[in-house]
């Protein structure tokens, strides 16, 4: 019977004594361990099979935490996570007080940087370095980037700063690409053998001095450099980061153990910045992932699966990319951009139907809206279909090169509110405030799918800066087939009324409310009104002034935090006009939220039908005392 190796491992330390076939069996070991997880609970689930060798190979070259493993695109590391303590908890993944999904800097000791956002590995990494360097310390400082995240500019940025400072410093290139030739594969191992061998680097070096001291040396140095660079450059896809002063090693096979060992443990001996080209299979050891890693990026978990009794509801992402489908057939200037996102956020339908009118610029968010800024001034209407969390990446570019520009732009913001288990880095609530501060910027947030319909509808014929947000969440109401109407900016829906309090709910807290007007109604002894405030900025103020003379009380509800928000602005205008309204707020508090579920953050923040009677209570409570 063979002996179970993973139960063994508690750090990285544990590693360091297993042969080569137990390295292998513990491979194994760990890629089941995450597919059992990640088929029950849920979870990202090709990436991170396709990285179980490389981050058993890492952790047994290096010494973690001393040396720094900086991973990018963090739900690689499950096996990190696995390899370093956390074996026990990994079933809590991405579950309330469960382990993060990402890497989480108060988690462990060995996640040495938080990685949600892309392309954050290399620059960070160089931090390290000159950290190290200053305080004369000899650890090792290693990033892995891949997973898409080479499409981003941050991550030239900070290869741009490496190649001239020339620290020591390791980059591992996570290829993930589907295929590399039998013919390239076996040209690139012998290269590998040669250029990490000491031997080679030891002569290169010494022909190197060598070449300083003999008459034209700076024609032969030339020339060698020339020879060498030629030859690698036409064998090899490095020259690009040879030019950036960056040393080149591979491709390695990203699942060959021995090979990949032989390489670090090489790599650690040249103190110079190093690149390393790793391929690697996403979804390896799973049929189903290898054979098509898109669709099983990621898995809801056989413990999370919904028994669909009912018809099912269209998402608001399916919302969104059926109503853009819709409205593009009588609009020929619509274009649509996403940053690596096209299933994401619901766009499929449109690429289907517009391939022409459809670009996709990689992980590149402030890219998307610079070039979404070209296509406005060229007369386009252009739509930029990205998450929330990831606009703000991108905040320069929309003052800079559209606002200010007067060029107009709309923003459609998927994944606004809380999105459940990919937490704080993923979660969507930083958006209202950072675009109302802006000039000229409308900002929405729609009740239902038909609502954001109609506010695509309405942006693309105002040619205007145009934002609209919308949760995670099934989109209530949606008919695909129904004409949109357009809506007149700033102007808000009355769905009930009542006495006393007047809540003014936008976007998804609109459901929460009318879905429970009964009970609410019941709870307090009376039925409140209830508006929809839709849009956020232009606020409907000629609303707020008449509600302001004929209520007790005002209770604003946003999925988006409290500091800025849209009970902010009502504040706002309350004290400019004078007024002395109760206001109290509903949201989300000043500080990061952990994951969960998003029923369950919801609940935990009381953005819920008992909140709302505990507020109607405590504002009304607080008047009549």
């Amino acid at each position: 019977m063979k002996k179970n190796i993973l139960s063994q491992i508690n750090s990285p330390t544990d590693l360091k004594n297993l042969n080569s076939d137990a390295l292998d069996n513990l491979s194994g070991e760990v890629a089941n361990h995450i597919k059992r997880v990640i088929e029950e609970h849920g979870g990202h689930y090709s990436s991170p099979l396709g990285v179980v060798d490389l981050s058993i190979a890492l952790h047994y070259v290096y010494d973690s935490p001393k040396d720094k493993i900086i991973w990018d695109v963090g739900h690689q590391a499950y096996a990190h996570k696995i390899l370093t303590g956390r074996r026990d908890q990994f079933h809590t993944l991405r579950q309330k007080d469960g382990i993060s999904g990402f890497l989480k800097r108060s988690e462990s000791k060995h996640d040495i940087v938080g990685a949600g956002h892309a392309s954050t590995s290399i620059s960070s990494a160089l931090g390290f370095a000159h950290a190290r360097d200053k305080d004369k310390t000899d650890d090792q400082i290693v990033s892995i980037i891949g997973d898409g995240a080479m499409t981003g500019g941050l991550a030239y940025e900070g290869i741009n700063n490496l190649g001239y400072h020339k620290t020591q410093m390791t980059i591992v290139l996570n290829d993930n690409s589907m295929s590399i030739s039998e013919s390239v594969g076996a040209l690139s191992r012998y290269l590998n053998r040669v250029v990490t061998n000491p031997t080679y680097n030891r002569i290169r070096n010494d022909i190197w001095d060598l070449s300083g001291k003999i008459p034209m040396s700076s024609f032969v140095r030339k020339f060698l450099r020339k020879t060498e660079e030629g030859i690698k450059g036409f064998l090899t896809p490095g020259a690009l980061f040879e030019e950036l002063g960056l040393r080149y090693i591979g491709p390695v096979d990203g699942h060959d153990l021995d090979e990949l060992i032989r390489t670090f443990e090489s790599v650690k001996q040249m103190n110079t910045p190093v690149l390393v080209h790793v391929y690697t299979k996403k979804g390896k050891g799973s049929a189903n992932a290898e054979s098509d890693s898109v669709k099983f990026y990621s898995m809801s978990g056989s413990k999370n699966k919904v028994s669909h009794t009912k018809k099912p509801v269209a998402s608001y992402s399916q919302a969104f990319g059926e109503s853009i489908t819709q409205i593009a057939e009588n609009d020929d200037a619509i274009e649509c951009v996403t940053a690596a996102m096209e299933i994401g956020t619901g766009m499929t339908a449109f690429t289907k139907k517009f391939p022409d009118k459809y670009i996709d610029v990689g992980i590149a968010e402030e890219h998307a809206v610079t070039y979404a800024s070209g296509l406005a001034g060229a007369g386009k209407k252009p739509i930029v279909a990205i998450y929330s969390t990831f606009l703000q990446r991108a905040f320069d570019c929309i003052f800079h090169d559209g606002l200010l520009q007067d060029l107009p732009i709309i923003y459609c913001m998927d994944r606004a509110g809380l999105v459940g288990p990919d937490g704080p880095t993923h979660h969507g609530v930083f958006d209202i405030p950072m675009l109302r501060m802006l000039p000229n910027m409308i900002v929405t947030a729609p009740k239902d799918g038909n609502e954001l319909k109609n506010l695509l509808a309405t942006a693309t014929a105002s040619r205007k800066s145009f934002s609209i947000r919308y949760p995670k969440s099934s989109s209530r109401n949606f008919d695909k087939s129904r004409t949109p109407e357009l809506l007149k900016i700033g102007e808000w829906e009355k769905l009930n009324s009542g006495d006393k309090v007047a809540i003014l709910a936008t976007g998804s807290m609109v459901a929460i409310v009318e879905d429970n007007l009964d009970f609410i109604s019941k709870g307090v002894g009376f039925a409140p009104t209830l508006i929809n405030a839709r849009f956020i900025k232009p606020l409907d103020t000629p609303m707020l002034s008449s509600l302001s003379k004929k209520y007790d009380a005002i209770i604003t509800m946003e999925e988006g935090c409290l500091a800025g928000g849209f009970g902010s602005a009502v504040l706002e205008y309350f004290n400019d006009i004078g007024s002395q309204i109760n206001v109290s707020r509903m949201g989300i508090p000043d500080n990061f939220i952990e994951h969960g579920t998003r029923k369950e953050l919801l609940d935990s923040l009381n953005l819920n039908a008992n909140g709302v009677i505990s507020n109607i209570e405590v504002i009304l409570g607080a008047i009549n005392e």
